[in-house]
């Protein structure tokens, strides 16, 4: 039995991991467990370690265990505290020695990505048996590709199957919300679900929640959301950066300048500061070609 699926042992801790739910994940009592779920729960508290900023004590507590599962975090730990090119050689190993790992296909599928390698990052998620988790990756490559037609290929297939599942209710509404239309509706109720249900909410699906606003033109009620997910976590990244995003849109300078501000403190090499950066500089260069010309 898949421990992930709606009668598997991991189901709970599994979608609190996605909602951003990540002490529920660390608080998850694995005492009672079957011997077979033990290391995939011990991989779901480790990278909930990993995503409340932890990565080092993470690190210390697996510094002994063996085999690709462990081998896999302890790359991906290091990806994420900047020794990039010593992590990629260890999962370009791993990914040649044990690809038919779920682990190795989720965390070398995410750090091949994050380097580029998008053919094989994908070449590695495919392997998957059934993983909604490497679907729901597969599903972000595709959009980030522009190719919303494979992003929807990728989740109608998986709607047969597991259509009730957390993950692929969220990766739908990622599509939707590049697709538009009635679409950006059908994933705010998604989106808002999981923000305003006491046992789901998160920093995570509020700024979720706010990115529907967002794109369903209620400001006021993405401020809202962003708002409260800055109360709950202040130095949230992906909080700051979209509320850059909307300071931006409305108007609002002084906000927008204190949000960047915070971000170049937080996290000076963030995608969207490099973004900005860029556009700035085709601008400059754009308008340097209509600069008036004194006779």
């Amino acid at each position: 039995m898949d421990p992930f699926s709606a009668e598997g042992e991991l189901l709970t801790v599994h979608n609190a991991f996605h909602q951003g739910q990540y002490q529920t994940v660390l608080d998850f009592n694995t005492s009672s467990l079957s011997q077979s779920n033990v290391i995939p729960a011990r991989i779901l508290k480790l990278r909930a370690q990993i995503a409340v900023g932890d990565a080092q004590g993470a690190l210390s507590t697996i510094k002994k265990d063996s085999g690709p599962d462990f081998a896999a975090v302890k790359a991906f730990i290091q990806y994420s505290l900047g020794d990039t090119s010593s992590a990629t050689k260890q999962i370009e190993q791993l990914v040649e020695s044990s690809s038919e790992n779920a682990t190795v296909q989720i965390l070398g599928g995410i750090v091949l990505q994050a380097e580029n390698r998008t053919e094989e990052a994908l070449s590695l998620l495919s392997k998957h048996q059934g993983n909604l988790e490497a679907i729901s990756l597969i599903t972000q490559i595709h959009l980030q590709q522009n190719r919303t037609d494979l992003a929807l290929k990728e989740v109608s297939a998986a709607k047969k199957w597991a259509q009730d599942s957390l993950l692929v209710n969220i990766a739908e509404s990622w599509v939707g919300m590049r697709v538009g239309g009635e679409s950006y509706q059908s994933a705010f109720y998604v989106f808002e679900e999981m923000a305003q249900t006491t046992s789901s909410t998160s920093s995570k699906s509020l700024i979720s929640q706010a990115i529907s606003e967002l794109h369903l033109g209620r400001l006021p009620e993405a401020e809202a959301a962003l708002n409260q997910a800055l109360g709950n976590e202040p130095r949230d990244i992906e909080a700051t950066s979209n509320a850059i995003v909307l300071a931006t849109i409305m108007g609002k300078r002084a906000e927008q300048q204190q949000y960047l501000d915070e971000l170049r403190d937080s996290q000076p090499d963030h995608t969207l500061l490099a973004d900005l950066e860029e556009k700035g500089k085709l601008f400059d260069q754009a308008a340097g070609k209509y600069a008036a010309k004194v006779a």
